[in-house]
Order: C-alpha cells, then structure tokens, then sequence
C-alpha cells in the first residue's frame, strides 16, 4: 500500500481513493463495502501520528476514527465525511479510473464525497503539525448512501465541540437541508369474487381515496410560506402493490409514502399528520381500514449563523475563495442531521463537480486543494489557542 506524505497534494490521494472500490454493499448486495477504503485511511492517519481507532458493529462495515489531542484548554472540532459509494452498474467508462483529465479527477465517488476525505486527510495533518488548543477529530464513516450506520456508531462514542460535514456543495456553506421519513401505509379490505364486489371491500378502491387525501395534503404544503432556501416540504407515494388476481376484491394494498420535512417539522409530527389524514377518511368512509407504519425517519437540518463554527468557515472561506461567502440549502439529506440532533452544531462544506449518483462522475481539482486549505484555516481558528 502506497503511503504519502502529510504535505501532498489532497488530489494526488482523492486519486488514490477513487482506485479503491467501495460500493456500499447495502445498495449493491456482494458489493465490496468499506474494508479496504477505511484501511487506507487508517494507515494514513497513524502515519501522521493520529490516534487511530476503528468502530465495526456491523460486520463489513467499518468507520475510522483520527483523533489528535490537543492542549485541552480549546474547542475539540469534529470532521466528517463518508467512506462508502453508490453502485457503478451503469457507470461509463472505468468507474475506478482515477484519472485527472483537463483539471477533473473522474470516477464513482469523485466528488462524492472521496474529494471530502482527501481534504480532510491533508487539511487535518497540516493543522495539527502545530499545537492546538483543542482536540481535532477526524470521523470517516460507513453506510452514510443508504442507513448511516456509521454516523450513528461514532456519536455513541465521540462528542465534539461542533463539526463540519464534508459533502459536494460548490465550496458554498450548507445551512439547512431536508429531513425524510417513509411510511408503509396498508389498506385492510375484505376479499370476495369479481362478479359480485358488493360482498367485499375493495382496498385498491380505498387506495384511490388515500391517493387523493395525499395530493390534498401537497397542495397544502406548496401553498403554506416556503423556507428561505429549502422551498416546500414534499410528500409522494414511491410505490403501490396490491391485489392477488384479476378475479379478486383487492383485501391488501400497500402504498410506501416518503415525506419530505423543513427544518422545525419533526418526524413525530408528520406522522400525527398523515394518521389525522387517513383517520378523517375512515371517518367518512366506515369500511376504510388502515395501518400506518414509519419506516424510517431523519430530522431536518438547519445551522445558526452566529454558531463559532459556522463564523470560523465562513472567515475561511473568504480567506480563501477571494470573495463573500455564499450559503445555500439543499433539498437531499445528509449526516449533519444526525450530528446536529446528537446536539453539536455543525455545517455542510465540500468540493465543487458534478455526477453525484449519475453515470459519469467528476471533482474539480482545484475546489478540492481550496477545500483543504478552507478546512485547514477552519481547524487552526476554531481549535486553536486563543478558543474559549
């Protein structure tokens, strides 16, 4: 295994870490997972005199921790950025290339985030050659394209002080973003002969009915006041099965709804709002029944501008871009809403590209040397000596 020097080029290694496969094996089944690109990690953090520890609760499925302490008497800064990518079955041309062509580095997981981690990597070495007030920790996480199971492994063991979430963003601050929840909702009919529907109760129908409450409720949505840079929340139905034959009264259908959620709206209170929804229908039709499940859920995410760590990026970032900090939302999740519910305040800040999820990806080289030089200032000003 090559190892580099603290002081190289962060994109001499995002090269590196594109050639190594990591598709998350959750997306992909058999897919390679994150063994191999957390080992690298790790060997290269300990080469620059990192304290290294690797969390694996899932089998496979490891984070890499860097931490260098520092004096104790600063603020301790988190870092955080993804190991893992999407698939590559549709990619074009060698998904594991690597290759710089007219100032881009293509291949899966380019921009996202491998771009974030070879930032970090040289931005937190570079940092912490001199002595720091406060702790630097570096958190390379699994799973985070599919069930952040790395993120929620690190916080039950690492806290710090604030942190920066190292996901694409056009060397622009993320603010805020969406949060999500899907819900199973399953329609209880009563199964009978087609020639004589009278005698059941038809879920599919009562499906109709749940689909027309649901385009209700986005009209509502889109006609209450948008968020400042998230717009609207959202709500669709992603996927319908129902029915046994062409015979049969439908007695089952199932719709997986997915809710899309501004910042102040809790999981918890969307819901209470499809349960009142489906509630009122059965209210006004007696036969529909119906059971809602929540899938799985994730919080909103929304910085403070007057949070330290969101001043200390900010100052950086014009530092060294040469002009006004731009902020922006966005309308996908990320782990900073996990971080932020965990209590750290936190921002989102990455490398400028294009491809995310797509069939050719790339990162701009030059916004990854920026970004590490934006999260090297960051590191130094919020960690260091004259922190409160």
């Amino acid at each position: 295994m090559t190892r580099l020097p603290s002081e190289s080029d962060p994109v001499t290694i995002l090269q590196q870490l594109v050639r190594i496969d990591s598709v998350n094996p959750d997306l992909v089944p058999g897919a390679a997972g994150e063994a191999e690109i957390a080992a690298w990690c790790g060997e290269w953090l300990m080469d620059q005199g990192f304290d290294v520890a690797v969390l694996e609760q899932t089998a496979g499925r490891p984070s890499v921790i860097g931490t260098k302490r520092g004096s104790g008497k600063g603020r301790s800064l988190m870092l955080n950025a993804h190991l893992d990518t999407v698939g590559v079955a549709t990619y074009q041309g060698d998904p594991f290339s690597g290759d710089l062509i007219d100032g881009k580095v293509y291949g899966r997981g380019a921009v996202d985030t491998k771009s974030g981690l070879a930032a970090i990597l040289v931005a937190a070495a570079r940092a912490s050659t001199g002595e720091l007030a406060g702790d630097v920790i570096v958190t390379l996480v699994s799973d985070e394209e599919f069930g952040s199971i790395g993120t929620e492994e690190v916080l039950r063991s690492f806290r710090a002080d604030a942190a920066v979430v190292v996901e694409p963003s056009s060397l622009e601050l993320t603010t805020a973003h969406r949060g999500f929840a899907w819900f199973e909702l399953e329609l209880i009919g009563l199964a009978a002969h087609g020639s004589q529907p009278e005698l059941g109760v038809d879920a599919i129908w009562h499906a109709g009915r749940a689909l027309a409450a649901l385009d209700g409720l986005r009209q509502r949505l889109n006609a209450a006041p948008a968020h400042p840079t998230l717009g609207h929340g959202a709500v669709r139905v992603s996927q319908i099965v129902g029915g046994d034959d062409a015979a049969t009264v439908a007695a089952r259908c199932v719709l997986t709804l997915e809710r899309r959620m501004l910042p102040g709206q809790s999981p918890d209170s969307v819901e209470a709002e499809l349960r009142a929804l489906f509630t009122e229908l059965g209210e006004v039709e007696p036969e529909f029944q119906f059971a809602l499940t929540r899938l799985v859920a994730r919080a909103a995410f929304e910085a403070e501008p007057h949070w330290p760590i969101v001043r200390a990026l900010t100052s950086n970032a014009e530092r060294v871009l040469g002009h006004t900090a731009v902020t922006r939302g966005e309308p996908f999740w990320t782990d900073a809403g996990l971080i932020l519910e965990a209590g750290i305040p936190c921002v989102v800040f990455g490398a400028d590209g294009e491809g995310l999820h797509a069939d050719t990806e790339w990162a701009d080289a030059e916004s990854v040397r920026a970004l590490a030089k934006v999260l090297e200032g960051t590191i130094t000003e919020f960690c260091g000596p004259t922190a409160g």
